[in-house]
């Protein structure tokens, strides 16, 4: 039986008129801003020019939102975007019809490798450090920014999980389980605020309601996971000298990331890709999530060596 029921049916964003500020890029707002603060605080106990600052922050930027979108488009939907290349970088869908979509779909490990990539130009270009110096440091806003981008996702009603059957814990993801155009079609509504609230306080449309099933929120549980995995890294950085041990934070970051990210990916419905291709024993976020995993196991073990700048 399932004991905690919500039924999930956020409006799109905060309306201010002749604006609609989305949950999804707010929560996007929230994540860099707080990374840069905190990179403001690790500067300021390195003694790095705050100069510097204001560059990370741009490659970061560019980096995680390029690569989670490249991410998507060839990890995930290939088969589709070969045939609308226009539409990789472009927030408009053309084919039946003319749309305006935003970015649909972003991957976070193509953000992890175009992330790292930006990291090491920013370190040879701007910072002239080492590229481990880099990024055992800005993995920890990282790693924070990780918790606001899955909340991002729930608002969306997105990256939902299987269905929770007799779990304590289901949620009905209303604007999942009928597409925009479905919903209007259902209730007669003139607008898709409208039909989404029909269905779930208007009787009428109980039906519809019920055939919705209750899912994990695994947006909700990987956003969990990254809590831990922020408050890791914040304390090893802050609380003892494993700063000094170049890679051992990166690699910390690498392995408990995606460790949360592979264990999720049990609860998760299918996101697409190769998965198929390679059997169904893993889905492509666990296949993808592996090579990180050991990628960390490396630089933590060859960690011991001390940085000297």
């Amino acid at each position: 039986m399932i004991l905690s029921k919500i039924i999930w049916n956020p409006v799109e964003g905060i309306d201010l008129g002749f604006f609609v500020i989305r949950f999804y890029s707010l929560m996007f707002v929230i994540a860099f801003t707080l990374g840069w603060y905190l990179m403001k605080k690790i500067y300021i106990r390195e003694n790095i020019s705050m100069e510097k600052l204001d560059s990370v922050f741009i490659y970061a930027v560019i980096g995680t939102l390029l690569g989670a979108r490249l991410g998507h488009v060839f990890f995930y939907d290939w088969s589709y975007y070969k045939n609308n290349l226009l539409e990789i970088l472009l927030p408009f869908r053309f084919d039946p019809a003319f749309e305006f979509t935003g970015f649909q779909g972003l991957a976070s490990h193509g953000a992890a490798i175009a992330f790292i990539i930006a990291m090491y130009y920013y370190s040879k270009k701007i910072i002239h450090k080492h590229p481990l110096w880099v990024l055992d440091r800005v993995t920890i806003p990282a790693a924070f920014g990780g918790i606001f981008v899955r909340l991002g996702n729930f608002f969306n009603s997105e990256i939902i999980g299987k269905e929770s059957g007799d779990s304590f814990f289901g949620v009905k993801f209303v604007r999942n389980g009928f597409s925009k155009r479905e919903a209007l079609k259902e209730t007669g509504m003139d607008s898709v605020n409208k039909a989404y609230s029909a269905i779930v306080e208007n009787p009428k449309f109980s039906n519809l309601l019920e055939a919705i099933p209750y899912r994990h929120p695994a947006q909700l549980y990987e956003a969990f996971g990254y809590i831990f995995v922020s408050i890791i890294l914040w304390l090893i950085y802050w609380k003892t000298d494993k700063r000094n041990n170049r890679g051992f934070l990166f690699g910390m970051y690498l392995i408990l990331i995606f460790a949360v990210r592979f264990i999720v990916e049990y609860v998760k419905t299918s996101q697409g890709g190769f998965e198929d291709s390679l059997g169904d024993s893993l889905s492509t976020g666990q296949w993808l999530s592996i090579p990180f995993v050991i990628v960390g196991l490396y630089f933590v073990i060859q960690s011991k060596k001390k940085i000297s700048d």
